[in-house]
This record gives structure tokens, C-alpha cells and sequence, in this order.
């Protein structure tokens, strides 16, 4: 391999260098020619001299008109003395581990690497590449092919950080430059020592190269001063300027902490002269200012200092640069308003004229704008806003959402020129711009946005405005549009009609029978496509096959709904005209007539009237016979058959008009009456029109005496379903429906029992709310209408009375809102009940509305001054733990107490101050055990008879708690997947469950709630755990395992194809079969494990298959390569016959085998017979047919 090497002065030099202390080290024969220097080795081109000049001097053209190219490509050369080589067997030289080592090292470094022996058995390495890739190349070769030392060198630890360098550069430079590795100790060690490893060459090196970098630190020194911060300002001068002057005129580097740093140190860093200059000079600043400067202080508004302070401070900056005094600020977050200067004397005046001329130089503006406009007058992106700030950057602008004010903030000039910019920008947007709301249900909101903001977007595009929908989150309706004027109306335009067209969306739903939705569709969906294209405004949705349904639904604009649906009912129509279906019934001793000799007659009829006809079977009871096809084409085989009957009988046929609001009736139900009238008239057929129709006319077939006996029941049941079905209707106020019906009903059932009229009152739902219906007997109808007309028109009458109602009771009917007003107005047909105000002295109490309305209310008022004036109150000691759960979930158990037993319930105030002992099951403990307290006591108040009522319901909610005995190992089982299992049996028997601690291993489990609940938990558990011991059983019976021992060459045989046989085994015996991993040290066993006789008997299948495939033989036969394929077929479906059929296993040779002919035949002796002779035989068939 060559290389192409270019040298460089500096390279060289680097060379030459490395070649002397090869000579130095007496690696290099003392014999060796003498070493040239750079110049002499290359020497300078000569060039053309200028006239006059002589022709034999020389020109440097190379250093003084063109700079030196530096080559990107160099060469470096060193070497490797024997006792230092790593690998120092030479007989395979350039072939064994240096080799392979060199080339992962150009590999990895992308540098040539080319190696030679020299005489005295060291190696001469050349590394050619770009600068970075060999001094990687050549810090690799030293460490892997040369023998490694350490040495250590010992340096101050405060210099250990200029070895690293920033971020480690000085470091990794160093150690590429010498080819070691340089150990630093971390900042935490105290040892100072440093570790190098590498090559004594290197080492050597590295050493030097740190000494020099410590020495140069030596000569470096640092002082810390600590002076009084108040001073600080005066030595680092106005903009830091006197500060800078100094470290440039001493050299030193000098570091004073910012203002808002409580630090008072300075540090000074540097040569040690220039440090002891700059302390001097700094140190005579501060004795100079400390002597001639006082201070005074001054009040400013604090919302002012930031004014003062300026932008980063440089307010003040510019006070210390002009009047050289020190202006000393509290802290923002302090609320101190005292400023302290500090300075000379006679500076000191016009310095506070510049803090107060600062404080207000600046003024705040409000410019009033409509808050919708305020957008815009940001621009785009802050466009506008931008534009002003830019011009004017002292100038703070704030908007405030939702107000009409814009606020402006700096320099009073620029804050004016500020604000005329913007009043200018508000002139011209309300000229050019305009806006307007428009009010839009939310339920379009996302139909006018569109799919991705298509609608929306598209408007906004199109009109050039900007359209704000508000969020749903919002549940506001309000749409806004801002923009153009023009463009405004033009999208409030397009919206609305938007909206409309969406109102007049409708949806409509045909019915159509299953068995057409298939041909509406067509083939592909040709044909309903046809019908969408005609009416792409239409979404036309059928349901899916499996829902059994017939709805198709049609979705769109009105109009073009009803035509879609018109098209698609013509469609349907022809559809059913073509697959009419007629019933007729015909007595079943005539069937035989009409099917004729050899079915003559009904073939006949059939092809005459292009029908089908089909007939019941001999065995059913069925009369009908159903006739299809066109509807004309039906009626005319229906006329034909019902001929044929006639003649053979004397059939009679009538019709019987009966209305058909009665029909339903008269059918009974699923049939019973009319199924009963005709099988009391000698099986007569009647047959009632469709629902729906609006047909009166019921027909009646059958023989002539039968037809009038059944005509006769008919019109006798329909009389009387006809009298005991009249109707009437009543108009009534809704307010009087309650007091008509009456408490618990009352009024309605006296009228009911007295009339037996049926009254029917409107639902919520129903749109007539006013309209009472009357049904039963005329007469009672009209008894009830008469009686309820009555009731109405007292109640029409209003009347106003009053009562007197003790004061001390009127709260009770005005608290909580007025409920007991509100329930008496909707129990007594909307009585108004007026008390006199709070704090007034009147009794009276106000009643205006119907007479027996107000009559009615009076005597419940009554009632209910009765319970109060006889109301007791009775306390119930319930510990206060229990009240929560007694309430239930907001308070459900507690409404229901006091709404059954009409009681007031009142609870106490919780005490979180002291725990009650605990009790067990809710019992009431003795006095002795449990002391009530008054956040215990539950007060009840109403009738005597109620409130013990009341009182034993509490009690009954006081929930206990129950001890259910649990195996410790059943507690995870019962507790389930993430507590799933518990937490079910919680919400279904309403308990709380508590399983201890795993740790504890208790073997309980407790059940707290209601005694029924707890009870039914109780089971519940007791049921899971007798489950959860048979699961267990029926685990432990699973868990029998057998160990059978199989070669392991009939593995893949008893596994199979895929899996095939194995799979078969597990799934016949249900077992299951493990064979040994790869690793395993007994290959030979297998494990089965399952219930102990299944297992037995996989293992004997097993032993058998093991059994017969010990009895297989193996044998090759030689057949001609060219015969493989086709005996093999395509994708093996010919071979997998084969082998199926002689029950064998066939294995061909792979491509590139040494025995190209070779096929290995498997299985018993007599089958790879068979199969051999039948392969030979295939092959000489191929044979044959290839000769010529």
C-alpha cells in the first residue's frame, strides 16, 4: 500500500525533533547520515530579478509577498523502541495482533497507518491523515501497541482547574498532544497529586507541559477587599467606566458585586504587581469619597422609582456620570419610600433636581377605544402596536380585555405622539371597520364551522372579516363578525342563511321491508348512486343487515327530502307491485279440486295469470293458500280459486260496516274473540281491512247459514263494544287538574265510583295541556262530564277570604322559600296564600282563588296549624360517627324519613374535639361505657305517634358491623385484580369491607352497613369463599405432573408440523406438555401436568407415538434431480399427498448439497417400501417422457 505524505516547516521541524531523540536514546545506528535542516533539505525557488539586479541573487518571494499554505494532509513518524513493544512476536509480522490493531485504528480514526521493523527489532510507525484524525490515530497506537507507565507530578490544587481548562479543552488537548492519559483528582479529594499514564516519552511530556502551566499561575495573585457597599458606585464609576480604566492601567482584573447582590467584597485578580496597584488605587478612591461626601435623604412615591432607576439602571448611571453622586434606591419588594444620595456637598443640589425631574418625566394616558376594535388596532401579529413601540421605545402601551381603555406609559412627549398615533389608528378602523352580533342556536355552531374549519374559514377568506363562535364550554349562542362593513353584512348574510337551510333540515323515515333494501342498492351500489346523484343534497342511510330493521332514513333540506322520498316510494311501489302477496283461504276438502289430476288446474291458473301459488301441506291446518306476483295478476288467481270453491260449494261471501275505532276491540287479544266467533260458526273466514286503511267494511266468507250466524255475533259485539266505548272531552285549566283529582286522589275516585265513567287527565308531554277525557257508557259519561263541568265552574268563581294564623306559626309556611305556599297553590288549583311581612303584628292571612279552591286550602292550613300546635320534639342519641352514613347520599334517607312520617329532622353540629370510644355493631352502650355528648343527640319534631316513628326509622339506619370468618390465604382472591372484586361486592350489597393488613395475616375480614345488607354480605362472602376453596381444590388436582423420558430426535415428531401433533395431544387430554429448553441439562424429559388420569393417559399416547416411530426405518433412494420438482408439485401439495398416503416422511436434498439425487424416505418398513417403489416409479415415468 502507498502513501502520499506532505510536509510542512512546522511538521518537519516535529519530525526532525522526533528523529534526534531517536539518536539521543541511541535507537539510531551512530553511522547514520547527517539530519538537514528545513531550509537545506528545500531549499527557496529563485526568482526573476528586477533590472539591474544580479542574475545569481535571490529573491525570498515565499515570506514576503505570499503567506504559507498550510497542508490539510500530514505525516507523522515515531518510533517504538523493542523492550517497549506490547506484542513482540515477529514471525508474524504485519499479520498478527499489531496488524489488526492498526487497522481497527484507521477504521475508527479514518488516518493511514503504515508500520516497518527496524534493525534492532522496534517498530517505525507513519501515520499520514488531516491533523485531528492523526493525533487520535497516534494517542490509540501508543496505548495499544506500546507498553504503558505512570508517573505523578505534584501541583497546588487551586491550579488544577487551568490543567482542565474550560469545559475540559485544555485537558483532552494535552493528553492528544502527548498521547497519555492525565488523571485530575475531583475538586472534593484533597490530594493534589496527578496521574499520568502513557509512554515514558509522553509522560516526560505531560509533566512539562503542567509544571509550566503551574508556574505560570504562580506568578498570578488574589486579593479580596471588603468595603462598605454604599461605595461601590464611586469605584466602579458611571457605566462601570472608572472600574475598566483601572484594570486596562494595572493589568489586573478587578470584580465588584451588582448592586442587587448584599455582598460588600471586591476581588482582584492578576500578576501580583498589577493586583497591588490596583488595591492601592482603589483602596485611596474609597478614604478620598469616605472624607468629602455626606448624605441626604429624600420621600419619593414608590410607584415613582422605577422612573427613577430607568431602564437596567441607567437612570442612575447617568445621575453618578453628571453630578458624580451616588443615588442609593430601597428594594422593590421593601415598601420603604426613602431615596439617600450620596456626594459632595455642592453636588448634592442638582442632583435631587434630577431625581425629582426623573420621578416625573414620565406620564400615564388612557385613550378610549370600543374593546372589539382593540385587535385591530394591535394589527396582525402586533403589527400596528409594534410599529408605534419601535419609533417610540419608551412608551408602554396596555390593553385590557373586555374594557374600553387603552393605557399609555413613559416620556411625556413620546407618550403624546404616542397617543395621536393611536386615536389616528381608532379613526380609521372605525371608518373602514364594523361589527355585528348575530344570535345562533349552538346546536349549528359546529355545522357553520364545517370539517377542519372548512365553512368558517372559507367566509372569512371570501369576505374578508373575522368571525368569533364562541366555545360550547361558553353555552353561548352569540356569533360576532368584525371587518369591512360591506363584508360584515355580506357574512351575517351567508351565516343566516346558513342557519335557515340548516332549520329546514329535516329528517324523514320510509319504511321499507328488508327484502328490498338489497335491489334499491344494486349491485355495487350502482343503483342507489343514481338516486344520490339525483339528489345530492339527500343523505340516504339504511340499516344494517344484521339490526332486522326497515327503516331507510333520508336526511336534507326539505324539499329535496320529500322529492328523494317520492322518487324512492316509486321505486319501492314498483318493487312491491311485482312481488304482491295475496292470502286466500279455502276450505281445506276443496284443496284437492283446485290443485286438479297431476295438478292440471292450479298449473293452469298459474301460467294463465302469471302468479305463484302455493299451497299449504297435506299435514297442516292451514287453510290459506298464497298467491304472488303483480297485484292485478293476484286478484285475477284469486278469483279463479274462489270460483272453483263456489261451484264445488255453496259459498257465500258478505260484507258488515262496523266502525273502525272498534275493530282492535273486536279482534281481541292476539285474535281470541273473532278466532271464537269463527269456530262457533262452522269455520266461516272474516276478514278485517288493514290499520290504517280508514275501512269500515269487514268481510265474512263461509257457507250461507254460517255467514249470518257469524254477521249476527259480529254486529251483537260491536253494539256492545260501541256502548261501552263513548267518549267525551273537557276543557280545564292545568292549575285546576291537582284539586280536581284531589289528595291522594280523592275527588277523581268519588266521581269514578259514583259514574263509573273512566276520566283520563292529560300527560306532561301531551300538547292539549287543558283537555280532560271522559270514557265508558253514555250515560255515566255524561253523569261525569256533568259533575266535573260543575267543579270547573266553581272553580272559575274567585273569591278572596282570609284567617287568623298565630305569628309565632307563620314561619313555617314561609320558610325554606315559601315551599308550603308553593304546594298548597299546586294541590288547591292555584290558591294564592298571602302572610303579612316579617316583623308586622297581623294575623291575617290572605286567600284569593276559586271558592272550594280556597275553602279547601283554608281547612289544610288548618290541619296543618293543628300538627304544629301539637308538635313534641324527641331526641335520639345516636353516636355522631354514624351521622353521615344515617344521611345517606345527599341526604336521601334523611328526605325520605321525614317526607313518610311528615317529622322535622335536625342534626347537630360536628365536634371533631374528642372521639367517641368505638362501639361495636351500633349499639347504644351503657352509661357506663358511653357518655352522650351533645353533637350525639339527634332532635326530631312533629306528632308524638310520627316522631317515635321517625325515631325507630334512625335506628334502623344505624349501621353495624360484623366479623366473617376468612381463610388469610382467600383475602387477595376476594380482594381481586386492583381491587375490583371487593369493590363489587361493596356496590352490590351497600357495605363497606375492610380486609387487614397482609402482614397481620388475620384471618377475618369485617362487614360494616345496614343489618340487611350486612347480612346478605354476609352470604355473598361465605358463597365466594366456598367458590374460591373449589377453585383451589380443583388447582391442587391440576397440578399432578409426570416426567416422561423421550430421545431427543423424536421431539420434532411428537411436536409435529407446526405444532399439529402436540397441540392435538393437549387438546384430547387436556394437559399440559413441556419440552426441555435448549439449555437444559436433561433433554430427554418431558413434563405433563393436569388432572392425574388425563395425564396418565397423554402419557400412554405419548409412549405409543414414541413406540411407532422407533419402529420407523430410514432409507435414501437415488432419484434424478430433474424429477424432484415435479414429484414435490407446487408448494409442496404433491409431496404432502404423497407422504399422507403411504404414511411417510420424505425429505429431499438442500440446493448445493453434495448428493444432488439423494432423498432420505422415513417411517415403517413396509410403507418406505411402498413409497420407494412408488418414487422409482415416478421417476422413470418423467424419464421416459423426456426422451425423444
Amino acid at each position: 500500500m502507498s502513501s502520499v505524505a506532505v510536509l510542512t516547516p512546522e511538521s518537519f521541524a516535529e519530525h526532525r525533533s522526533g528523529l534526534k531523540d531517536q539518536e539521543i536514546t541511541g535507537c539510531v545506528p551512530e553511522d547514520e547520515a547527517y539530519i538537514p535542516t528545513y531550509l537545506e533539505a528545500f531549499p527557496p525557488l529563485p526568482e526573476k530579478g528586477a533590472p539591474g539586479e544580479k542574475a545569481g541573487e535571490q529573491a525570498s518571494a515565499w515570506g514576503s509577498k505570499i503567506r504559507p499554505i498550510k497542508a490539510s494532509i500530514i505525516t507523522q513518524v515515531f518510533h517504538v523502541p523493542l523492550e517497549e513493544r506490547r506484542y513482540k512476536d515477529n514471525s508474524q509480522f504485519g499479520e498478527g495482533e499489531e496488524a489488526k490493531v492498526c487497522l481497527d485504528i484507521m477504521q475508527r480514526t479514518g488516518a493511514h497507518i503504515e508500520l516497518s521493523l527496524a534493525k534492532d527489532q522496534g517498530l517505525s510507525i507513519m501515520v499520514t491523515g488531516k491533523l485531528d484524525s492523526v493525533m487520535k490515530a497516534r494517542k490509540e497506537i501508543v496505548a495499544r501497541l506500546q507498553t504503558q507507565a505512570s508517573a505523578t507530578v505534584a501541583i497546588p490544587k487551586e491550579h488544577h482547574r487551568f490543567v482542565i481548562g474550560k469545559n475540559g479543552e485544555k485537558l483532552q488537548e494535552l493528553e492528544l498532544k502527548t498521547a497519555t492519559k492525565i488523571a485530575i483528582p475531583r475538586p472534593d479529594d484533597p490530594s493534589a497529586n496527578i496521574r499520568i499514564t502513557g509512554t515514558k516519552e509522553g509522560i516526560e511530556k505531560a509533566r512539562h507541559e503542567i509544571l509550566l502551566i503551574s508556574a505560570e499561575q504562580d506568578k498570578r495573585a488574589v486579593e479580596r477587599l471588603s468595603l462598605e457597599k454604599a461605595f461601590h458606585p464611586f469605584i466602579a464609576g458611571a457605566h462601570n467606566r472608572l472600574v475598566q480604566e483601572l484594570s486596562q492601567e494595572t493589568g489586573a482584573r478587578i470584580s465588584i458585586p451588582p448592586p442587587s447582590l448584599p455582598k460588600d467584597e471586591i476581588v482582584i485578580t492578576g500578576e501580583k504587581e498589577a493586583v497591588a496597584l490596583a488595591l492601592s488605587r482603589i483602596r485611596a478612591i474609597y478614604d478620598d469619597k469616605k472624607r468629602k461626601t455626606t448624605t441626604i435623604s429624600v420621600e419619593v412615591k414608590k410607584s415613582q422609582h422605577k422612573y427613577i432607576i430607568g431602564p437596567k439602571g441607567n437612570t442612575l448611571q447617568e445621575i453618578l456620570e453628571t453630578t458624580g453622586v451616588s443615588v442609593e434606591m430601597p428594594p422593590l419588594d421593601s415598601g420603604s419610600e426613602t431615596i439617600i444620595l450620596r456626594g459632595e456637598p455642592d453636588k448634592l443640589g442638582p442632583a435631587l433636581t434630577q431625581v425629582y425631574a426623573k420621578a416625573k418625566s414620565v406620564m400615564v394616558v388612557e385613550v378610549t377605544a370600543p374593546a372589539w376594535l382593540h385587535r385591530f388596532i394591535i394589527g396582525k401579529k402586533g403589527q400596528n402596536i409594534g410599529r408605534i413601540t419601535q419609533q417610540l421605545p419608551r412608551v408602554h402601551i396596555e390593553f385590557t380585555d373586555g374594557e374600553e381603555r387603552i393605557s399609555l406609559e413613559g416620556p411625556t412627549e413620546e407618550v403624546e405622539q404616542a397617543q395621536a398615533q393611536i386615536q389616528e389608528i381608532i379613526k380609521d378602523l372605525l371608518v373602514r371597520m364594523d361589527y355585528t352580533e348575530v344570535i345562533i342556536d349552538q346546536r349549528f355552531h359546529r355545522h357553520l364551522i364545517g370539517k377542519n374549519g372548512a365553512n368558517i374559514n372559507r367566509i372569512k377568506e371570501q369576505y374578508k372579516v373575522s368571525v368569533r363562535i364562541p366555545q360550547d364550554s361558553e353555552r353561548s349562542g352569540l356569533v360576532r363578525i368584525e371587518g369591512d362593513p360591506k363584508g360584515v353584512q355580506l357574512a351575517r348574510r351567508e351565516l343566516i342563511e346558513m342557519v335557515q337551510r340548516m332549520e329546514n333540515e329535516r329528517t324523514k323515515d320510509l319504511i321499507v321491508e328488508q327484502k328490498f333494501h338489497r335491489t334499491i342498492i344494486g349491485q355495487k351500489g350502482e343503483k342507489i348512486k343514481e338516486v344520490r346523484d339525483k339528489f345530492p343534497e339527500v343523505i340516504i342511510n339504511f340499516p344494517d343487515p344484521s339490526q332486522k330493521s326497515d327503516i331507510v332514513q333520508l336526511r336534507g333540506p326539505k324539499n329535496e327530502v320529500e322529492k328523494c322520498a317520492k322518487f324512492l316510494q316509486k321505486i319501492i311501489a314498483d318493487l312491491i307491485e311485482n312481488s304482491f302477496s295475496l292470502s286466500v283461504p279455502i276450505f281445506k276438502q276443496f284443496h284437492k279440486n283446485i290443485i286438479g289430476k297431476g295438478g292440471a288446474n292450479i298449473k293452469k291458473i298459474r301460467e294463465e295469470t302469471n302468479t305463484k301459488i302455493d299451497l299449504p301441506t297435506e299435514n297442516s291446518n292451514s287453510e290459506m293458500i298464497v298467491i304472488t306476483g303483480k297485484k292485478s295478476n293476484c286478484e285475477a288467481a284469486r278469483d279463479r280459486i274462489l270460483a272453483i270453491q263456489r261451484e264445488l260449494a255453496n259459498i257465500k261471501e258478505t260484507e258488515v260496516a262496523i266502525p273502525a275505532k272498534l275493530h282492535n276491540s273486536l279482534i281481541g287479544s292476539k285474535g281470541c274473540l273473532v278466532r271464537s266467533i269463527m269456530e262457533d260458526c262452522g269455520g266461516v273466514h272474516i276478514h278485517f281491512p288493514s290499520e290504517g286503511s280508514g275501512s269500515d267494511k269487514v268481510t265474512i266468507r263461509g257457507p250461507v247459514g254460517e255467514v249470518e250466524k257469524a254477521k249476527k255475533q259480529l254486529l251483537q259485539l260491536a253494539e256492545e263494544k260501541q256502548v261501552n266505548n263513548f267518549t267525551a272531552e273537557l276543557q280545564a285549566k292545568p292549575e285546576y287538574h291537582k284539586f280536581l283529582i284531589g289528595r291522594g286522589g280523592a275527588n277523581i275516585r268519588r266521581v269514578r265510583d259514583k259514574t263509573g265513567a273512566r276520566i283520563i287527565f292529560p300527560s306532561p308531554d301531551d300538547s292539549e295541556q287543558e283537555l280532560i277525557t271522559i270514557v265508558g257508557k253514555e250515560e255515566a259519561v255524561r253523569q261525569a262530564q256533568k259533575e266535573l263541568e260543575s267543579l270547573v265552574k266553581n272553580l272559575d268563581d274567585v273569591v278572596e277570604d282570609s284567617m287568623v294564623v298565630d305569628v309565632r306559626h307563620h314561619r313555617h309556611f314561609v320558610c325554606r322559600r315559601g315551599q308550603v305556599l308553593r304546594e298548597l297553590a299546586e294541590e288547591y288549583g292555584g290558591v294564592a296564600v298571602s302572610f303579612p311581612r316579617t316583623g308586622a303584628s297581623s294575623q291575617r292571612v290572605t286567600l284569593k282563588g276559586a271558592k272550594d279552591c280556597v275553602e279547601a286550602a283554608k281547612k289544610r292550613i288548618q290541619e296543618l296549624i293543628e300538627d304544629l300546635e301539637s308538635q313534641v320534639s324527641v331526641e335520639v342519641t345516636i353516636p355522631q360517627r354514624y351521622h353521615r352514613a344515617i344521611m345517606g347520599p345527599k341526604g336521601c334517607r334523611i328526605q325520605y324519613i321525614t317526607r313518610e312520617h311528615e317529622v322535622q329532622i335536625k342534626f347537630p353540629e360536628r365536634d371533631d374535639s374528642a372521639e367517641a370510644p368505638p362501639q361495636e355493631n351500633g349499639d347504644v352502650s351503657s352509661e357506663a361505657e358511653f357518655v352522650p355528648r351533645k353533637c350525639d343527640i339527634i332532635t326530631i319534631a312533629g306528632r308524638a305517634e310520627k316522631c317515635e316513628l321517625a325515631k325507630a326509622a334512625l335506628l334502623a339506619l344505624v349501621p353495624i358491623t360484623e366479623d366473617v370468618e376468612v381463610s388469610y390465604e382467600l383475602h387477595r382472591y376476594i380482594i381481586g385484580q386492583k381491587g375490583s372484586g371487593i369493590r363489587k361486592m361493596m356496590e352490590e350489597y351497600e357495605v363497606n369491607i375492610w380486609v387487614p393488613q397482609p402482614e397481620k395475616q388475620l384471618d377475618v375480614i369485617k362487614v360494616t352497613g345496614l343489618v340487611a345488607n350486612v347480612e346478605r354480605a354476609k352470604q355473598g362472602l361465605l358463597e365466594r369463599v366456598k367458590e374460591l376453596q373449589a377453585e383451589q381444590e380443583d388447582r391442587a388436582l391440576r397440578s399432578f405432573k409426570v416426567t416422561v423420558s423421550v430421545e431427543p430426535k423424536f421431539h420434532p415428531k411428537i411436536i409435529g408440523r407446526k405444532g399439529a401433533v402436540i397441540s392435538q395431544i393437549r387438546k384430547d387430554h387436556d394437559v399440559s406438555i413441556q419440552f426441555p429448553d435448549k439449555g437444559d441439562e436433561q433433554q430427554d424429559l418431558i413434563v405433563i401436568s393436569g388432572y392425574e388420569r388425563n395425564v396418565e393417559e397423554a402419557r400412554q399416547a405419548i409412549q405409543q407415538l414414541v413406540a411407532e416411530l422407533q419402529e420407523m426405518v430410514s432409507h435414501d433412494v437415488h432419484l434424478d434431480p430433474r424429477t424432484h420438482a415435479r414429484i414435490i408439485g407446487a408448494r409442496g401439495k404433491a409431496i404432502r399427498k404423497l407422504m399422507e398416503e403411504f404414511k411417510v416422511d420424505i425429505r429431499f436434498p438442500q440446493p448445493g448439497s453434495d448428493e444432488p439425487d439423494k432423498v432420505t424416505v422415513m417411517g415403517l418398513p413396509e410403507t418406505v417400501d411402498n413409497a420407494i417403489d412408488h418414487l422409482l416409479n415416478l421417476e422413470e415415468e418423467y424419464v421416459s417422457s423426456q426422451r425423444p
